[in-house]
């Protein structure tokens, strides 16, 4: 990985100019997607349907986004935030015990290694005296990306560049780090953030219907979905206080984190939308949604 220096006042990117390598734009939105079994990504059901569905309403809506950043539940760095800086992403297949045509896909969409650059310099990582690591080799997109991303924007023909996630890091950074990325927007970014609201896969039940799920699944579900609907963003950071609750929705709390960025990328007083608002297998919501639409 190659790092870069980094600004130190945490309101540096809305206050700087616009990357360079990105003109200005209508606002473009932000997306929270629960990405469930990478099955979803090949299987004709109706989390897929509902992606591919939302992609051709986006293209036909806003155009073609000049850059797709994603904030995945499957890329965890030690100490450091990072961002994909290759040309080529690679498509990674991080899992197993799946067919082979899972492990056959891929998404060659490309990279935006200088915009990742421009953007590394302009993240302030709160409460941490380290920069933005720029990643030219390591990583690429993960299923928590091109998973969503393929039934989206099949064509592969958008930039992509992914954001880590610091699993150690408090949640409330990971919100500050949201905010941060607010005035991409402006600039024909698409945040798409993708995670599981509940995501506890040692308690799957397969074959279990859409409408089934643990009871506290549902309360967890329900508590994150009120707190979205009433635009209190800032109380998802305490997610925590449920106490059992919140260590049965999330044994690992990977597939949250994206949340937090998404919300701390949505503006005062723009109005979500849900959709896929069911579980998969009792114990993982795909409860999913947008803000910002026009």
């Amino acid at each position: 990985m190659n790092t870069t220096t980094h600004f130190h006042s945490p309101d540096q990117l809305a206050a700087a100019a616009g990357l360079a390598s990105l003109k200005a734009s209508p606002r473009m939105p932000v997306l929270f997607l629960g990405h469930g079994s990478p099955m979803n990504v090949i299987e004709d059901n109706a989390y897929r349907q509902s992606w591919q569905a939302l992609g051709q309403a986006l293209l036909k809506r806003y155009g073609k986004p000049q850059m797709i950043l994603c904030v995945s539940a499957h890329w965890l760095t030690q100490s450091e935030w990072a961002l994909t800086g290759m040309a080529e992403p690679r498509t990674i297949h991080d899992f197993g015990g799946f067919p082979q045509e899972l492990f056959a896909q891929q998404y060659p969409a490309p990279g935006a290694p200088i915009v990742a650059r421009e953007l590394a310099v302009r993240l302030d990582v709160p409460a941490i005296d380290q920069p933005v690591l720029v990643d030219e080799a390591e990583w690429g997109l993960d299923h928590g990306t091109w998973s969503v991303l393929k039934p989206m924007f099949p064509a592969a023909d958008i930039p992509v560049v992914q954001l880590s996630l610091v699993y150690s890091r408090p949640a409330q950074e990971h919100f500050a780090l949201g905010q941060q990325l607010r005035a991409l927007r402006e600039q024909g970014v698409l945040i798409v953030a993708s995670g599981n609201i509940v995501h506890n896969l040692r308690a799957m039940q397969p074959g279990a219907a859409p409408t089934q799920a643990y009871d506290w699944a549902i309360e967890f579900d329900q508590h994150v979905a009120e707190r979205i609907q009433s635009g209190d963003l800032q109380a998802l950071v305490r997610f925590q206080e449920l106490g059992r609750v919140a260590q049965l929705a999330h044994p690992t709390f990977d597939h949250y984190l994206p949340l937090l960025h998404a919300a701390g990328a949505v503006h005062e007083g723009e109005v979500p939308r849900f959709f896929n608002s069911d579980f998969q297998m009792a114990a993982i919501s795909m409860r999913s949604a947008i803000w910002g639409e026009a």
